[in-house]
C-alpha cells in the first residue's frame, strides 16, 4: 500500500521565494541551516575552530523540517538534508543542488520502541511518532516492508525531532522513527532498537545542498563551506577526543555516546566525494536513482512519468582539488 504521511505544507510559499543579499556587494554571508545530528557537527566544529571565515553564517535549525521552511521562504540559502529531502524539495519546485556528502548512515536512524516491545508486531495499533519529512517516511516505509506490516496498522503521530523524547517520556507514543541526539537520550530511557538503517544501506544519505539561483552570487561561501567541513573531519580523524567532547557537548550526550553514533556512518572525505559527486556515474546520482524508485513506490513522490529531474542534481565545483 502506498506510503502518504500526513506532512506539513513545506513547500506552499515557493511562488514567493526572495532573493538571498548573499552576494550583493559582498555584504551579506552564506546562510546555511543545520539541526542537530552528529554528521553536522563538523560544520559546528569548522566555525569554532575557525575554518569558516565571515563569508559563512551557520544557522542552527530545530529539526530538518524547519530548514526546508526556511529555504522555502528564502530566509537560507542551503541546508544540511538527507538526499531523499532534496529528492522531495526539487519535485516540488525547490531547485537544490548537492555541493558535498557529509556522511552515509549505516545504523544511525532507528525506530526504537518502549520498553517492553521487542518485536515490530508488538506496534501494531499503537502510536508512533514521525517527523513530517521525506527521510522519516522512507525509514517508515522500509521497516514496514521489512516486517511484513502496513501503514494502517500503525497510529501515526507528527512530531518533528525536537519533540520526540518529550513525547516520548510524557507517554504520548510509543515508538518513534529517530536519530541521535535524541536516539542517545530515548536508550538512556530504556527504549529498545526495532529496526536501524544498517538493514536499508544506501537509503540515508547526509548532503549540503544549495539553492541553485545562490550558486554564483554564493559561491565564495559555498566553497568556504564545504572546504570547512573537510578541514574539521581530517582534524577529528588526527585528533579526535577533544573534537568528540567539543560536538558531543553541543549535542547534549556523552563523547562515549558521540563516537558509537559516528562508527555507525560513513564518512567521505573531499577525495570520495569526488566519486560520490561524478557527474551522470557518481555514487550520489546511483542512491538517487535507487531512492527515487524507492519512493515513487512508496507514494512519497508526485506522479511523475520521469521523476523528479536528476540530471542537475550535484555540483562538484566547489570541492577542495585532490
Amino acid at each position: 500500500m502506498p506510503l502518504h504521511l500526513r506532512r506539513r505544507s513545506l513547500f506552499a510559499c515557493l511562488a514567493a521565494l526572495g532573493l538571498s543579499a548573499c552576494g550583493r556587494g559582498g555584504a551579506k554571508p552564506l546562510r546555511f541551516g543545520a539541526h542537530p545530528w552528529p554528521g553536522y557537527q563538523l560544520l559546528y566544529l569548522a566555525r569554532d575552530q575557525g575554518y569558516l571565515p565571515a563569508a559563512v553564517q551557520l544557522v542552527e535549525t530545530p529539526s530538518s523540517s524547519a530548514s526546508l521552511r526556511s529555504l522555502a521562504n528564502g530566509t537560507l540559502d542551503g541546508a544540511a538534508l538527507t538526499l531523499d529531502e532534496v529528492i522531495t524539495a526539487r519535485s516540488r519546485g525547490l531547485n537544490l543542488r548537492v555541493v558535498a556528502v557529509v556522511d552515509v548512515s549505516l545504523g544511525a536512524d532507528v525506530v526504537l520502541a518502549r520498553e517492553g516491545i521487542t518485536r515490530p508486531q508488538q506496534l501494531r495499533g499503537r502510536r508512533v511518532g514521525v517527523e513530517p519529512s521525506a527521510t522519516a517516511a522512507v525509514m517508515l516505509d522500509a521497516f514496514l516492508r521489512v516486517n511484513g506490516m502496513d501503514l494502517t496498522e500503525l497510529k501515526l503521530v507528527e512530531l518533528t525531532v525536537d519533540e520526540h523524547v518529550a513525547a516520548y517520556r510524557s507517554h504520548r507514543v510509543d515508538a518513534v522513527v529517530t536519530y541521535a541526539p535524541a536516539s542517545n537520550l530515548l536508550r538512556r530511557d530504556g527504549a529498545v532498537q526495532l529496526f536501524s538503517s544498517a538493514q536499508v544501506p544506501g537509503r540515508i544519505v547526509d548532503v549540503l545542498a544549495v539553492q541553485a539561483d545562490r550558486l554564483d552570487a554564493c559561491a565564495q561561501g559555498i566553497r568556504a563551506l564545504v572546504h570547512g567541513h573537510f578541514t574539521a573531519l581530517a582534524a577529528w580523524r588526527a585528533d579526535p577526543s577533544p573534537a568528540l567532547a567539543a560536538m558531543a557537548q553541543s549535542l547534549h550526550i556523552e563523547p562515549a555516546e558521540l563516537a558509537a553514533v559516528l562508527k555507525e556512518l560513513e564518512l567521505p572525505d573531499a577525495a570520495a566525494n569526488h566519486s560520490w559527486l561524478a557527474t551522470d556515474v557518481g555514487r550520489l546520482n546511483e542512491s538517487a536513482r535507487m531512492l527515487s524508485r524507492v519512493m515513487r513506490s512508496a507514494g512519497l513522490l508526485p506522479e511523475q512519468v520521469d521523476g523528479p529531474d536528476l540530471s542537475l542534481l550535484v555540483d562538484d565545483h566547489f570541492l577542495p582539488a585532490t
